[in-house]
């Protein structure tokens, strides 16, 4: 669960996120959440240019029957464990230096699987340490990935992925260390 402060996400006195539904219930909120997008990502997910757009377009189709702001960036402090992630006042100018920065890199086209793997993993670590949603992040980064992996031709192989080597990954980038996320990526080419 992340740590946040007086949250206008959430119901108020409870740590559950006002979600379309209405469910109070923090158990109740996972399956329902879990269930919907599951179905979702089994349908096409929207194309785009691979800009922020299309990125905040992939949330919003994902998280569209749960949340009313999917889509929307966080306007709220939030942290995992000992990790504060982006400050919501720079989420708009993070974004768009690191999707700046994704199209001078062509998108990761054209790279051997070695080098799109590091590349890809710089993307994600640093995707991942914006934050830039409430909730629904890593589900999103791997869609947008997904789709980003195809467009390079370099479709990734999920029934690959070991979740708990990949969090632990993601933990380690974090914190400046993108050669586990590397070796993880490439893995899944």
């Amino acid at each position: 669960m992340y740590a946040v402060i007086a949250d206008p996400y959430c119901y108020a006195g409870t740590a559950v996120l006002k979600n379309i539904a209405g469910l109070r219930d923090a158990a109740a909120l996972e399956r329902f959440e879990t269930a919907a997008v599951a179905q979702r990502a089994l349908e096409p997910l929207p194309r785009g240019r691979f800009g922020a757009r299309h990125y905040r377009e992939v949330h919003r189709y994902l998280f569209q029957d749960v949340y009313r702001w999917a889509s929307g960036f966080r306007t709220v402090r939030i942290s995992k464990g000992d990790s504060m992630f982006c400050y919501p006042e720079h989420i708009p100018a993070q974004i768009a230096a690191l999707f700046s920065e994704l199209k001078a890199k062509r998108l990761l086209r054209g790279l051997a699987a070695d080098a799109f793997a590091v590349g890809a993993a710089q993307f994600l670590g640093t995707l991942n340490a914006i934050h830039p949603f409430r909730d629904g992040n890593g589900r999103t980064q791997l869609a947008f990935l997904a789709l980003l992996a195809d467009r390079a031709d370099r479709p990734l192989a999920f029934d690959r992925l070991d979740p708990e080597a990949f969090l632990a990954a993601m933990i380690v980038s974090f914190h400046g260390d993108e050669r586990p996320l590397a070796r993880a990526m490439r893995a899944l080419v």
